[in-house]
């Protein structure tokens, strides 16, 4: 279920989503905030051209919206009903999370945009260059 060849695997792991065999991304820790954002331009196993067309990566932002929205429930429903903390200390939690999980969110929802799009391709994952 997360081996190669699934689109979870590109999504959770920021893998080339044609042949899963590098990352899309120059530094794969997105708590480099410097480098957040940077990505390689093609991939080298596959040749994958990550940035479709110019501001490809704008639809990223109405998925990270989705799953900031399920970081934040995940919060309240950790800290609301397991831990029994109030409601005002639920919303502090909730923000916090937001904040220390940002980057993740932020590449999690590229990973998600990209994968809409393409789709693992085993040829190419095999291919040697």
């Amino acid at each position: 279920m997360l081996g190669k060849g699934t689109k979870l695997y590109s999504i959770l792991t920021g893998s080339c989503p044609k042949c899963h065999q590098e990352s899309m991304y120059e530094n794969p820790n997105p708590y480099v905030l410097t480098k957040l954002f940077k990505m390689h331009e093609r991939c080298s196993h596959c040749n994958t051209k990550y940035k479709i067309e110019p501001s490809f990566f704008y639809g990223s932002m109405y998925v990270s919206y989705a799953v900031g929205i399920a970081f934040a429930v995940a919060a309240f429903v950790i800290s609301f009903l397991f831990i029994g903390t109030d409601l005002k200390t639920s919303f502090i939690a909730i923000v916090v999370t937001l904040v220390l999980f940002l980057p993740v969110i932020i590449r999690l929802s590229r990973n998600i945009w990209i994968n809409l799009f393409m789709k693992y391709d085993e040829n190419l994952a095999k291919k040697k260059v």
